[in-house]
């Protein structure tokens, strides 16, 4: 079933074709999404000069998470999967050529940012548990924790690559040309969904409704090892995982430094992110829920570590240690959702899962902006390691003995007992 080349080990992924075909073209889109990122808090300053602005315009490209999430997780589980990635990624393309455009042309205001913003979201909302459960038909149930990997090392290849070359193009022509080179970078992921060879899909059963988000939430709340895993993610994700504000405001507030070395603060996380993405392949007998609780709580006092950092310097050779211990976290954790689902509803749960994930960013972002200006960045991100650390403490104190779980429980099962309870 596609097994043209020989390929073991931490590669094994690649042994599918359709997975070879995919891979580059999403490192091409990576770095365009990466580029966008930088581009638009950028942007962002330079027309408001206020973080309140920048948490803003964070939480409107999330908010769409808050009500297109679950139903993206619905269709992934309904509908072909490689057709609707198309679709997503086509409108993503528009948001981003809209805005370079615009900027170009000197016709850029702040309510376009926020209206692209939030076009961007809706693709990305629907995107995100769609990619999450196709990940499973191009390489099968086997190499699903592999791909998980991989796919985290390519969207980190990414970041090395993205902000740094954002910087250096906003430096030498404004924020104008990022957005273009993400744009173009989506017609890559596209090609590569159209050249894939649909005989080779790990075809899965599929469900007879595409309605029933509410199988999805019963599944996972009767999955201890998958929620704790959600509320871990969701404590992380909203107040942890916040690098482009935290390293937008320590650049130009803290530091005075300029777009190019704000741009390589992203490159110095993603050395981190893409050491640990590589290394998770590495660690697939580590993936148990508890390694999540107690990597989650090394990634927050990195955080709390890294608020007291002295100059640039040193601020941005910690950040590869900030980088390191949220992959690691976030891989184990997306692992742990997937692998274990079964994957009649792995759509639908997945949904749920970025739901969490990215859900509390809407709200995070404008409290982390607002809380930057009244006491200022450092104590910002403080606050932000120290409710990271201890809500991760209660979820262990809480939870510690109930999280292993035998995985592979099919949905007919756990439906049926939740069912008589």
């Amino acid at each position: 079933m596609g097994f043209n080349v020989k390929v073991d080990g931490n590669w094994r992924s690649f042994r599918h074709r359709n997975y070879r075909i995919l891979f580059p073209a999403n490192t091409i889109s990576n770095i365009g999404s990466w580029a966008q990122r930088v581009a638009q808090d950028w942007l962002v300053l330079e027309l408001t000069n206020s973080g309140t602005y920048l948490g803003i315009v964070t939480a409107i490209q999330f908010t769409p998470v808050l009500f297109f999430s679950l139903h993206g997780g619905a269709l992934a589980d309904r509908f072909d999967k490689r057709k609707l990635l198309i679709g997503t990624n086509a409108l993503g393309a528009f948001s981003a050529m809209a805005l370079g455009i615009l900027v170009m042309t000197d016709q850029i205001m702040l309510w376009h940012v926020f209206a692209l913003a939030a076009v961007l979201g809706i693709s990305t909302a629907i995107d995100a548990p769609v990619r999450q459960a196709f990940a499973g038909e191009i390489v099968g149930h086997d190499d699903l924790p592999n791909a998980v990997s991989l796919n985290s090392a390519n969207f980190n290849a990414g970041r090395l690559v993205g902000p740094a070359l954002s910087g250096l193009l906003i430096a030498a022509f404004g924020t104008g040309p990022s957005f273009i080179v993400n744009g173009i970078s989506y017609l890559f992921a596209i090609g590569a969904l159209m050249a894939m060879n649909k005989k080779e899909f790990f075809h899965q059963d599929q469900p007879k409704s595409m309605t029933n988000v509410q199988e999805g939430l019963r599944y996972a709340l009767a999955r201890p090892d998958i929620y704790v895993v959600m509320l871990m993610v969701f404590f992380l994700g909203t107040f942890g995982l916040n690098f482009q504000i935290f390293n937008a405001l320590m650049a130009t507030q803290e530091f005075g430094k300029g777009p190019a070395s704000y741009g390589l603060l992203g490159t110095f996380v993603a050395i981190g992110s893409f050491s640990g993405a590589i290394a998770s392949a590495r660690l697939e007998r580590f993936r148990k829920t508890r390694f999540v609780i107690l990597a989650g709580g090394t990634f927050a006092s990195a955080i709390l570590i890294l608020s007291i950092m002295p100059s640039y310097t040193t601020y941005a050779i910690f950040l590869p240690i900030c980088g390191v211990t949220a992959l690691t976290t976030m891989i184990t954790a997306n692992s742990i959702v997937q692998v274990n689902s079964d994957p009649a509803i792995r759509g639908r749960v997945m949904g749920i899962y970025l739901l969490i994930f990215m859900g509390g960013t809407p709200v995070g972002s404008p409290l982390i902006g607002v809380m930057a200006e009244v006491i200022g960045i450092r104590s910002t991100i403080a606050a932000c390691g120290a409710i990271c650390l201890i809500s991760t403490t209660i979820i262990w104190l809480k939870y510690k003995d109930r999280v292993d779980v035998p995985a592979d429980i099919s949905v007919d099962a756990v439906l049926k007992s939740t069912n008589r309870n």
